[in-house]
């Protein structure tokens, strides 16, 4: 991990959370008094209290005034009363524990962690978050038991996601005003995601995928290019070249499901042992019985988030990691390299 100090970027979270040491067990409280621009006038409440306090969602300010915990000069007020600059704003809030996930002892690779972040190193076969068919062994379920507090942070703080069998680097907010922010800085393209991918084919050249992503029309587990879809875009440039493959540096500028195997896959380059859009297996001519083993016993997508780079949310530095390839995957390409 490398890290810089950087000036402070507006917008970055200045007011901490405060905490009370009579919470009851899953509650932390937040106090705020200030009062309101001048050049708020004229906006919403919800909107001018977003304004002045971007390390909560608006949805969250809203649920405060609807409950009572926000009065303006001394009287409590609606989501929709307009506003006219000079009030002062007194919050009185709590955060509770969100949904009903269990903790769940495990083995986490842990990066590096502050006080408001962590940096995981997810395994493949891990899946993210808790579904159909997934209550458990869950990477929430595992920061739930790693950090209790977790529970009051939506998605116990996870940023983004990654594929069940997709390995590398995860972002995780520990608290509420952190992951306020970081969602923002990734629906902003601020936080820059980097992978490693191994493609059946032999490119020429790196490229551009600027396709938009939907879901696929028959079959709804899948992803597919499509005109009505969601605008997508992926950047990729060669590593290194193999008789009937390719490694490949992925960039991201965008993050819809399953968008870099989707995209390769419309390219004509599906990621190798990819189940849901890789294709037919394709094996080197004259490859040794060592590596034909190694790809048709690759039984997930070869991709690995290898480098996550952001700014901090509430110390300004620039932060950098970068997670080695795992074991299976080095394997795979040590193959490719003695055949």
């Amino acid at each position: 991990m490398n890290s810089s100090s950087g000036a402070r970027k507006r917008g970055s979270i200045t007011n901490p959370p405060t905490r009370a040491g009579t919470a009851a067990p899953g509650v932390e409280f937040r106090t705020h008094t200030l009062v309101l621009a001048g050049e708020a006038a004229g906006l919403r409440l919800d909107q001018a209290l977003a304004q002045a306090l971007p390390q909560y969602s608006r949805a969250r300010l809203q649920a405060w005034i609807r409950a009572g915990c926000v009065s303006v000069d001394g009287r409590v007020p609606r989501p929709r009363d307009l506003v006219h600059g000079g009030e002062e704003v007194r919050i009185e809030a709590q955060l509770r524990a969100l949904g009903v996930v269990d903790p769940e002892a495990m083995a986490l690779e842990v990066l590096w962690s502050d006080e408001h972040l962590l940096i995981i190193n997810k395994p493949a076969g891990l899946v993210v978050h808790p579904g159909a068919g997934n209550a458990r062994h869950t990477l929430q379920n595992g920061l739930l038991a790693w950090d209790p507090a977790l529970a009051r942070v939506p998605r116990a703080g996870i940023v983004h996601r990654l594929d069940k069998d997709t390995s590398g680097l995860l972002l995780v907010a520990r608290t509420v005003e952190a992951h306020t922010a970081l969602v923002a800085a990734l629906a902003a393209r601020k936080i820059h995601r980097g992978y490693v991918a191994l493609c059946t084919g032999v490119m020429t050249g790196g490229g551009t995928v600027d396709r938009p992503i939907g879901r696929h029309r028959s079959v709804r587990t899948r992803m597919a290019v499509r005109a009505d879809g969601r605008a997508a875009v992926t950047h990729f440039r060669i590593l290194r070249r193999y008789s009937a493959h390719t490694l490949i540096d992925v960039t991201l500028e965008t993050g819809r499901t399953h968008q870099i195997r989707v995209h390769l896959s419309h390219r004509g380059f599906p990621l190798v042992g990819d189940p849901l859009y890789g294709g037919r297996r394709r094996l080197p001519a004259g490859a040794s019985a060592e590596t034909r083993a190694a790809l048709t016993g690759f039984r997930r997508q070869a991709l690995h988030a290898a480098r996550l780079a952001l700014r901090h949310p509430l110390k300004g530095e620039e932060l950098s990691f970068e997670a080695p390839l795992p074991q299976d995957f080095a394997a795979l390409i040590a193959a490719l390299e003695a055949r």
